[in-house]
């Protein structure tokens, strides 16, 4: 299992130099799509996707991960100084409050490598925040611990395939993916770029045990036109094999 954090910060993602990554908006993708939520972005991944839309998160200088982004003459990389920041467990209590909404999504990179101090922090929210919900967006490959299992109430379970670059030993976990195909909280989206896609999908499904009715299928694409460009087929595979389509609401709302 990759090391978890067991100090009492958190390592955010930054806007700009000082400020972190926490901020209110819809949700874009599955099941809660279009709700007011509360995002805080998290920074370090354990997987590193060629098409991630947050390589600031892990891309950083002195790794060499690929992304989309580079050329021949050029692979973009970030500051892992300029892109993170380090903040109590308190500190993003009271930001979050601040912004006086009860879903909170934490988002990443990969959240569940900070399980223990985001145990901490959803004890506080749930204490202080009236009907309090809190969601986490997980890559599928970290088990939660008990801790952290307790304080939330959705897990929004995104397993990479083999269009991410991931080799399958990392990306693919039998037994986190099974403990949440398990758990009634848990939903599983997938990105999806071809229709091949979908053999590596159902079998992942059937490992999992996870029902049709929590399988998410999203396009990818950071444009309305790409996502958009897919949409039909996708739809004619979701009836197909019982599963939901989900869309990119930021996307068409925000651009990327």
């Amino acid at each position: 299992m990759p090391h978890q954090s067991q100090s009492n910060y958190l390592r955010l993602s930054v806007t700009e130099p000082g400020q972190p990554e926490i901020f209110l908006s819809l949700q874009g993708e599955g099941i809660s799509s279009g709700k007011p939520s509360i995002f805080v972005r998290l920074s370090q991944c354990n997987l590193h996707c060629v098409w991630c839309d947050t390589p600031y998160t892990w891309n950083f200088a002195g790794t060499d991960f690929e992304h989309i982004d580079d050329t021949p003459d050029n692979r973009v990389k970030y500051d892992r100084a300029r892109e993170t920041l380090d903040l109590s467990e308190e500190d993003v209590f009271h930001r979050i409050v601040a912004l006086n909404c009860p879903r909170v999504i934490f988002t990443g990179g990969e959240p569940m490598l900070q399980q223990r101090p985001l145990a901490t922090l959803g004890r506080l929210l749930k204490d202080e925040i009236p009907n309090c919900y809190i969601e986490i967006e997980t890559n599928g490959t970290i088990t939660p611990l008990p801790e952290t299992a307790s304080v939330i109430d959705q897990f929004n379970v995104s397993p990479k395939l083999a269009h991410s670059g991931n080799t399958i030993d990392i990306r693919r976990k039998p037994d986190t993916l099974k403990f949440y195909g398990a758990d009634s909280r848990a939903n599983f989206k997938f990105v999806i770029q071809q229709r091949e896609d979908m053999e590596e999908v159902n079998d992942l499904v059937a490992l999992a045990g996870m029902p049709p009715e929590r399988v998410y299928l999203m396009p990818e694409g950071t444009t309305p036109a790409a996502i958009m460009s897919k949409a039909p087929w996708m739809a004619d595979l979701c009836i197909l094999y019982g599963y939901n389509f989900t869309d990119r609401l930021h996307i068409h709302l925000y651009g990327d």
